[in-house]
């Protein structure tokens, strides 16, 4: 699992879902050190949040490879609803952004998705590739929230406990599915800075 390179406005405005956000310089440097590490791996499948900045990133993994990139709704961004592109300056302001960071478990963005929702479909998701492909390798370029999402359930954490589970831009989290569950094997591994 890897979490997409830097914006220009990663720690400034809650982007979610909005259209259009691309990788900047260093975000293309990041991915082009991701396809060096990665490109030497074997590999069978390669997904993508719909999310521009996320096929940016898995893309030059992909050309090294000679492999076609699936786009997988599955992984796609936390629907933040009404917070979607608001400054976090903006939302420190607002009582329910307040409650959504204390109880993840059981907060819901204003007209977004839940915490619990992302992670069904995203566990869902990798448990019905891990059936169709047992023995497989996988690469997913998704984000935060969807791979700390997969890493709490892995570890057995509840979703309150998201502040424990740190996943920075480009870097990867290895998930090894068996038939008695999820292992973590490595998470938020730095591959380029």
């Amino acid at each position: 699992m890897i979490r997409h390179g830097v914006h220009d406005i990663v720690d400034d405005i809650l982007v979610g879902r909005a259209p259009g956000v691309r990788l900047n310089s260093r975000g293309r440097e990041q991915a082009r050190r991701l396809a060096e590490c990665l490109g030497r791996k074997r590999i069978d499948l390669i997904q993508s949040s719909p999310q521009t900045r996320a096929q940016e990133t898995i893309e030059p993994i992909a050309q090294r490879l000679g492999m076609p990139i699936e786009v997988s709704p599955e992984i796609d961004e936390l629907d933040m609803g009404e917070w979607t592109g608001r400054s976090f300056a903006a939302l420190n302001q607002d009582p329910r952004w307040s409650q959504w960071n204390s109880m993840r478990g059981t907060a819901r963005p204003p007209n977004g998705e839940s915490m619990s929702e992302l992670q069904m479909r995203a566990v869902s998701h990798l448990a019905r590739i891990s059936s169709s492909m047992p023995k497989g390798h996988v690469a997913l370029c998704s984000h935060a929230e969807v791979i700390r999402a997969i890493a709490l359930y892995a570890l057995k954490l509840p979703l309150d406990d998201f502040h424990r589970v740190d996943i920075a831009p480009a870097t990867i989290s290895t998930l090894a599915i068996e038939r008695d569950g999820f292992e973590i094997t490595a998470l938020n591994q730095p591959v380029a800075s």
